[in-house]
């Protein structure tokens, strides 16, 4: 098990456009384990390897249903529907949540573990945090998006 520091706000690492994978690799196969070990030490529910400090385009994802851990490389929203309103928070803000707009419905694409490309559709709390994590990667914080800010404690559930 390797926990990885989180990265916090404002470091530039979080604004930054990660790299898509070109080669899946044993460190890429690391990267997600360790990527899994630090979101389930924070109590987090989604977890960017920006906030970690690494630039490729890579996130996890548990938000607690049947999908369980979900792994995705170069993921790619293809479709979005609906509207959600409510709070987020972020293991790279803490202390923060903010009330955000996100799609309630969305699908996204990417790759596996293993080079496979995969589908994974997501309502609710699962397309928010999907469309948090990949936020990350495009270097948005969700706080960018916040139509309202809140001082909060850090709890378990922030992506």
């Amino acid at each position: 098990m390797a926990i990885k520091m989180i990265v916090k706000d404002p470091d530039p690492v979080l604004r930054e456009v990660a790299k898509p994978v070109t080669k899946i690799t044993s460190n890429i196969h690391k990267l997600l384990n360790d990527m899994a070990d630090t979101m389930y030490d924070a109590e987090g529910v989604g977890l960017a390897a920006p906030q970690i400090g690494i630039l490729k385009r890579v996130i996890v994802m548990d938000v607690g249903d049947d999908h369980g851990l979900i792994e995705l490389i170069n993921p790619e929203v293809i479709e979005t529907e609906g509207e959600q309103f409510g709070p987020e928070g972020c293991l790279s803000i803490p202390g923060k949540t903010g009330d955000v707009r996100r799609a309630n419905r969305v699908k996204v694409k990417g790759l596996d573990r293993d080079g496979n490309e995969i589908v994974i559709e997501g309502t609710e709390l699962l397309a928010r945090c999907i469309l948090h994590e990949v936020d990350h990667l495009n270097g948005v914080l969700y706080t960018d998006l916040a139509e309202k800010m809140y001082r909060s404690e850090p709890q378990g559930g922030e992506a």
